[in-house]
């Protein structure tokens, strides 16, 4: 009898154990230049309705016991799928009048990790990111042997074309006219008026295992094969179990110099900080040098968080018992 009442004792702590892990997700669209004078309300409304539709398919997921990895598999897919981002169906237009995609994604649990770069035909870069983590013995694909791999994946491929969206084309021909005096574009100083962006999200599910994905389409005229942070681990995409998970959006140049995403997480653990203040932290350490983006955080213990040092970010969360929260200018922060 004892035995039985000290199994059952056994069994009712860890239920209980269990029950107190939080799960969450919170995401971002990009940050930039964003402010209400250049936004209608129609447009604001379409995307706050993405934002929380991308939000529901991923929490939907943790709700039901599934994985952080899959939930923000699925937001991202959302988000990638929408023309309102510069990520899949809305990605900007390379110089050459094409669009080339990196994505990237990471499993908190044990560091595992894929991400791809430069592809061009994939309509969801980040379903084959996570194909390189969980089939390849490799973390980083590219260009044509990515491709190569997707299509093996038997993952869905489109035309280029399917990415074109007459929003991006405008942005384009904008960023074409302010580097025409230049042959390099390396050589003009960045203008966040040409509509940087990223998507992606963070996730803490129901056995405390953490994920990181991140997907865009880059800068708008990029050239020569340029990538950014998003497929970078540790720069744009970060997600360790022993800290925290992060997503970022932003410059990628100084996303990438500086490491934000794991500087973000190695302040966690080592300096014992709150994600939240890591993050804070390294935003604003980013902004002096002239850094310009913002990042979307869940910490270990289910605490979900954002930071940016821009006019806006697109960012959404939902955690255990609360509210969606949307929010896209940073006067909302």
């Amino acid at each position: 009898m004892k035995t039985l009442m000290f199994a059952a004792a056994i069994s009712t702590f860890a239920l209980t154990a269990l029950a107190k892990t939080p799960i969450g997700i919170v995401l971002h669209g990009g940050a930039g230049t964003i402010s209400r004078d250049n936004m209608t309300a129609a447009q604001e409304q379409a995307y706050h309705a993405m934002l929380a539709h991308a939000i529901h398919q991923g929490y939907s997921i943790l709700e039901r016991g599934g994985s952080s990895v899959d939930a923000v598999t699925a937001a991202v897919t959302v988000l990638e799928d929408s023309p309102l981002f510069n990520a899949g169906k809305g990605a900007v237009y390379t110089f050459d009048e094409s669009h080339e995609l990196d994505a990237s994604i990471m499993d908190g649990r044990n560091r595992n990790a894929g991400a791809v770069a430069g592809v061009t035909n994939v309509k969801n870069p980040i379903l084959l990111a996570r194909a390189v983590m969980e089939k390849s013995v490799h973390v980083m694909l590219s260009g044509k042997g990515a491709e190569q791999f997707a299509s093996e994946q038997q993952l869905e491929l489109v035309d280029n074309s399917y990415f074109n969206t007459q929003f991006r084309y405008d942005a384009l021909k904008r960023a074409k006219q302010a580097i025409a005096p230049q042959p390099h574009q390396a050589a003009v100083p960045y203008d966040p008026a040409w509509k940087m962006g990223t998507v992606g999200a963070v996730a803490i599910d129901r056995e405390g295992n953490l994920a990181a994905a991140t997907s865009t389409g880059g800068m708008t005229a990029k050239r020569y094969g340029r990538i950014g942070d998003a497929p970078v681990i540790g720069a744009g995409n970060f997600a360790d179990n022993a800290s925290c998970a992060v997503s970022a959006t932003g410059h990628g140049e100084y996303f990438i110099r500086y490491q934000v995403a794991s500087d973000i997480c190695a302040r966690v653990k080592y300096q014992k900080m709150s994600a939240a203040v890591a993050a804070k932290q390294v935003l604003a350490e980013l902004k002096q040098v002239g850094g310009d983006g913002g990042v979307v955080v869940v910490d270990n213990k289910g605490q979900l968080s954002w930071s940016f040092n821009t006019e806006g970010m697109y960012r959404a969360r939902k955690s255990e018992g609360g509210e969606l929260v949307s929010e896209i200018f940073a006067s909302s922060n």
